[in-house]
């Protein structure tokens, strides 16, 4: 019982780990560095905004350098006449340049941050039907010609939605498409994710504030509303924000894909995971979870995707559920969890992760079951990729060769290379074992085929000789015996010259005494 507790302690993350590290009571994740989604923007609107004085400080710093270094270098002969210097365009002005430019480009770019999302909102004045008459002219090519039926559908789906708001719906309907359009408009391969992210995240947030003084209040509508305008704005951008060329969200998918190759050999006992998957409704609760979090790749909307992480969880919990006979605790769900995912091996983990975290309704990972699970899947992804010897309780020798593939766990344990507390084997995973089993079956039926094609082919060649040897033995046997037929006369019955001896004898009348 001791091991086992050592064992868990290299997998077990405090509840506590899981909120914000602000203290806010949401819950965090690992790609916002521990914070939840409000705190984040918070941290990195800071940041930005930092950054961009930083960088005024120093445009202002080297062109106060650079005119120091010209008055210095032109001072004699600029001197006496300031102003016929200043009328007077120098050489030496054209360094200037670079730092007007760099001014002008850093007033633009925080002037259009600002004033992105506000057009959005800003009432229609008497050009926006001019801009609607416009749009309506040169649609997106991705909007018309390029629209799956899915993204049609959901379209169809949102317009039908929208009717029950009346002019709410309207305003909204055209707010969404003017945002899709200036999105569309964009080259996403000239904005970094996160600027992407920003954009999105503005336009949620600056809705969700009107929609609130709109309902009056009430969250559940607000809620409704803003996933059916997450559905469609994503649906419609998914393909080009998702796994955008400026990040490197690819290469750490086939990161992450060969370090759960690598991990094959981690066994259920290793991890601690409290599920018997001998027992049939656990399986299929394992064969369901897997099924779901391969499942989330397909899907395009960032709440379909959590609702896949959701579904997964709940199975997990079910599997725990059945083999304990008493209720989940949240210490196994991460091992589980963690079983479930090199298991499955889902398809673009680290890209599903990264989208829905830049793109999902930020409600709905700060609370709630799907933040929570949510939450623990990045975990999960997060110890995967740091698993080490001792997080498996195993020297750093056992844990190379294992990684390496000169050793296996399973061979090893008889040995006792695996340390075990109890002294009965450790039960092998049944999956592995029906496997194992379907070999040796499958070794079987081959060496039985092997001796079927030696006798059918023994059986052919007889065959072949059995005629030739038949028509030896006849000949043979004509040849000892040869036949002879004997040539006999037959006599008439009533021939005189007949032999009447051999004649029965006449009937003679016998008499009677009365």
């Amino acid at each position: 019982m001791s091991q086992r507790t050592e064992r868990r302690g290299g997998i077990h993350v405090d509840q506590s780990d899981l909120l914000c590290k602000k203290g806010c009571g949401y819950y965090g994740n690992a790609a916002w560095q521990g914070l939840c989604s409000k705190c984040w923007r918070e941290e990195y609107q800071r940041v930005r905004q930092k950054q961009i004085q930083d960088d005024w400080a120093l445009a202002e710093k080297l062109q106060r350098e650079e005119e120091a270094a010209y008055a210095s270098s032109h001072g004699p002969q600029t001197q006496p006449h300031p102003q016929s210097t200043a009328a007077q365009p120098h050489p030496g002005h054209a360094s200037l340049g670079p730092f007007s430019k760099f001014e002008e480009k850093k007033t633009n770019e925080k002037t259009r941050k600002v004033t992105t999302v506000k057009k959005f909102f800003s009432p229609s004045s008497r050009s926006a039907p001019k801009k609607d008459t416009q749009e309506g002219k040169t649609p997106s090519p991705s909007m018309s010609r390029r629209a799956s039926f899915d993204t049609d559908q959901v379209s169809k789906d949102f317009v039908d939605f929208l009717k029950n708001l009346q002019k709410p719906g309207r305003e909204i309907h055209k707010q969404c498409r003017a945002f899709i359009v200036n999105m569309s408009s964009k080259k996403t391969q000239d904005l970094s994710a996160d600027e992407l992210s920003e954009c999105v995240q503005d336009f949620y947030q600056n809705l969700a504030d009107r929609l609130m003084g709109h309902f009056k209040g009430s969250s559940e509508s607000v809620e409704q509303v803003m996933d059916q305008v997450e559905k469609y704005i994503m649906t419609r951008l998914y393909k080009s924000v998702f796994c955008p060329e400026t990040t490197d969200d690819e290469k750490k998918d086939l990161a992450t894909q060969n370090r759960i190759r690598a991990l094959h050999w981690v066994t259920i006992e290793m991890l601690c995971v409290s599920m018997d998957e001998e027992i049939p409704e656990v399986s299929e609760n394992v064969v369901k979870a897997i099924t779901d979090v391969i499942e989330m790749d397909s899907k395009r909307v960032p709440r379909d995707k959590l609702g896949c992480i959701t579904r997964c969880s709940k199975q997990i919990f079910s599997a725990i559920k059945t083999t304990k006979n008493e209720p989940a605790s949240a210490d196994d769900f991460l091992p589980a969890l963690i079983y479930i995912v090199l298991k499955a091996n889902p398809p673009r983990l680290q890209s599903n992760i990264q989208y829905i975290t830049r793109f999902c309704n930020p409600s709905r990972l700060m609370t709630g079951e799907d933040g929570y699970y949510f939450t623990n899947l990045c975990c999960a992804a997060a110890f995967i990729e740091k698993l080490d010897a001792q997080s498996l309780n195993l020297s750093p020798e056992e844990f190379e060769r294992y990684m390496s593939g000169q050793a296996s766990p399973r061979c090893n344990n008889s040995e006792g290379d695996w340390p075990n507390a109890d002294p009965a084997p450790t039960p092998i995973n049944p999956v592995l074992a029906q496997l194992n089993h379907n070999l040796e079956v499958l070794s079987g039926l081959s060496s039985r085929q092997e001796s079927l094609m030696e006798a059918a082919q023994s059986l052919q060649a007889d065959l072949l000789s059995w005629p030739d040897s038949v028509q030896r033995e006849v000949h043979n046997i004509l040849e000892k015996y040869p036949l002879e037929v004997l040539s006999r006369n037959v006599s008439a019955i009533d021939d005189n010259d007949a032999d009447n001896d051999n004649l029965p004898p006449p009937l003679t009348p016998q008499v009677f005494a009365g």
